[in-house]
């Protein structure tokens, strides 16, 4: 029985970068021998098992024969007589396919290393066509390596389009696409992930509710829509090089979508489209088991975009009512993610009707909210005042407390319009 480290390690390694987990494989070995060994088996049909100690994984080396559709469509066959080269044959990426021995040499049959030194993302083999999953992978590598200059070779490329064409890419669960997307945009180079997988036609395949807003948007603006516009890949980098929080990149690629909503459009044609782009957005949530904490505030910026993005335009009583709604007052921490997207407004220099300048929206959102709270409740309650009675009397006096910095303090012209 010999043990080889693989994948991701070794990769790491040979790119000086942190190796933070290792994965091994074993050659010529049983179940019944790591058993014994008190290693412990994750699954009941799958080789795979943790050791006693360490805690790192150990597979058995293994073939796979697709049978089906989809990344779970495979017969796996982890018998003794599996061969290194054999195991490693079925990985997605050459740079992904080396392995080292326990006196530190490399085996690498499929020149890895050397795609590594030429900075190329290439498949190893035919196989990776039979694994839609790989399309995603290889494109969150690219994000993941794309400081390093790696790119897809050509070839690869190419055989992605064929999957996505082929409609394998369907058959992914949820969980599957969700996964490789939060790992994908925890990365330092997040836009990297939908420019490849739009290189490919995949985003419009996985994400066809952002795709869809997208085409409708900058069609009425611009021109023919031919792929997904350069402005968002510019500006979800600019915003992941100051945000590396993975589900605020996301809130805001969501975000961006209500950006292109014209300023002319009348009360009621704006808030029937923002319900719409509201109602897709929700769809995709629920289609891909999106988090309920990312899904909430994503509805919630993209119901309330304007509100935010002009809080100075609006009434008191308006603002108060906004905060409300949002739940502002139990849970002020929501006012940071909403600051760090507003900041990122796509077209806030152009198109902001902010009556002074030198202050951001976010900025503004946050001085209001620290304004509101010097109220308490306690005060209120000293009145003797029960029921839905504290509430009128708080909503009251927050109301002309805003009023009057508002007036005294920013001088902020606004305008009280029964459509706000």
């Amino acid at each position: 029985m010999k043990v080889y480290l693989v994948g991701g390690a070794v990769r790491d390694f040979l790119l000086k970068l942190p190796v933070h987990d290792k994965d091994w494989v074993i050659v010529g070995g049983k179940s019944e021998e790591l058993l014994s060994k008190k290693y412990k088996q994750v699954g009941k049909d799958f080789p795979v098992f943790l050791h006693p100690k360490t805690f790192e994984e150990y597979a058995l080396a293994r073939t796979e024969k697709k049978n089906g559709v989809g990344y779970t469509g495979f017969l796996t066959n982890y018998s003794k007589n599996i061969t290194l080269k054999q195991d490693l044959k079925r990985r997605d990426l050459t740079i992904n396919a080396i392995a080292q021995d326990s006196k530190g040499k490399y085996i690498d049959p499929f020149n890895g290393i050397k795609d590594l030194k030429n900075r190329l993302l290439k498949h190893v083999s035919n196989a990776f066509e039979e694994d839609p999953l790989r399309v995603l992978r290889v494109a969150r590598f690219s994000a993941k390596l794309s400081n390093l200059g790696f790119v897809i070779y050509k070839k690869t490329l190419k055989v992605m389009k064929r999957i996505v064409d082929k409609k394998e890419i369907l058959n992914l669960t949820s969980h599957r696409i969700w996964n490789e997307t939060k790992k994908s945009l925890d990365t330092k180079f997040p836009h990297v992930y939908i420019l490849e997988l739009n290189n490919c036609f995949a985003f419009s395949t996985l994400f066809p509710e952002i795709y869809y807003l997208y085409k409708l948007n900058l069609k009425n603006i611009f021109f023919n829509f031919t792929s997904i516009n350069t402005d968002l890949i510019f500006r979800l980098a600019k915003f992941s090089q100051k945000n590396v929080n993975f589900d605020t990149r996301f809130i805001f690629l969501c975000q961006f979508l209500v950006s292109f909503l014209d300023f002319n459009l009348d009360i009621r044609k704006k808030s029937f489209r923002l319900n719409f782009y509201s109602f897709l957005i929700n769809k995709m949530f629920i289609r891909l088991n999106i988090p309920t904490k990312i899904k909430n505030i994503t509805i919630m910026i993209i119901k309330y975009y304007y509100i935010f993005h002009n809080i100075f335009l609006y009434s008191s009583e308006k603002i108060i009512f906004i905060f409300n709604k949002i739940n502002i007052w139990r849970n002020p921490n929501i006012l940071n993610e909403i600051s760090s997207l507003v900041n990122f407004c796509p077209y806030y220099n152009n198109f902001c009707l902010c009556k002074k300048k030198n202050f951001k929206p976010s900025e503004i959102l946050k001085i209001l909210f620290f304004i509101l709270q010097s109220i308490s409740v306690k005060f209120i309650l000293k009145k003797g005042l029960k029921g839905v009675f504290i509430k009128k009397k708080l909503i009251n006096l927050r109301i002309k407390l805003l009023d009057f910095y508002r007036l005294k303090t920013l001088s902020i012209e606004y305008k009280k319009n029964k459509n706000f």
